[in-house]
């Protein structure tokens, strides 16, 4: 097979968070696939380059139809926001591969890496993630609530800075306030909680507040939610948890 297929994240929205590895991929492609409004930010380069738009509910039907495109010898270009890996379109890519048509396994395929919104939520506001972290979704579309329950109980046990990724949206609007629910039960009620909306773009914006402070109505899917450890600190107006902790 002559074509290939290039997994790249645009980051979490200013042009110049996008890396060059990912602007040079997206120069040499006869195909870009994605979500429509990731698409929308990237730059037109070639007029003979096409561009396959779809809908933000059907990763694995998309990542197929980038697959197809390759295996018919094209350059594809398969586009996601942030970072490719994260929560993203890279893993429904080899889910596709892995379930579909074995001479998928033959193709060129590669992962360029991009700042995803963790990165950029943490870098609004100082460095929150400096010590120990872990990520969790609190979308359940493609797993049970009780795993996401399950998970951020051990987080919190574990005593790690907790990125929430998804945390709102208007099909779920209460999954946010039931996680907070469960982490006060563990953690203590000063810990720093911080909303980080639009990181990354000119649009950017955060709240800092505490656990027992926090109130979910403030957060949607443009917001990317961070909870501290024991070891997160206030200094000034930014947050900061030390890279080693004291038991």
């Amino acid at each position: 097979m002559s074509g290939s297929l290039v997994v790249v994240g645009t980051g979490p929205g200013k042009a110049e968070l996008m890396t060059p590895a990912t602007l040079a991929a997206l120069a040499k492609a006869t195909d870009l696939v994605g979500y429509g409004p990731y698409l929308d930010r990237v730059p037109v380069t070639r007029p003979d380059q096409r561009r396959h738009a779809s809908d933000n509910r059907v990763e694995l039907e998309r990542a197929r139809h980038a697959l197809s495109l390759a295996a018919s010898g094209r350059e594809v270009v398969v586009v996601s926001g942030g970072d490719p890996g994260v929560f993203a379109m890279a893993a429904a890519v080899f889910e596709a591969v892995e379930t579909g048509d074995p001479a998928w396994r033959a193709l060129d395929i590669r992962v360029e890496p991009g700042v995803t919104a963790m990165l950029a939520a943490a870098a609004e506001v100082g460095a929150p993630l400096g010590g120990d972290f872990c990520a969790i979704s609190l979308s359940d579309n493609l797993k049970a609530w009780t795993i996401i329950e399950r998970r951020l109980h051990a987080a919190a046990e574990a005593d790690f800075v907790i990125a929430l990724y998804n945390p709102a949206s208007k099909a779920r609007p209460h999954q946010l306030a039931r996680a907070f629910e469960l982490l006060r039960a563990i953690k203590a009620g000063d810990t720093p909680v911080l909303f980080v909306r639009a990181a990354g773009t000119t649009e950017a914006a955060a709240i800092a507040t505490t656990l027992a402070a926090a109130d979910a109505t403030q957060a949607d899917m443009r917001t990317l939610v961070i909870v501290g450890a024991s070891t997160t600190r206030r200094i000034g107006r930014w947050v900061s948890t030390p890279r080693g902790a004291k038991p």
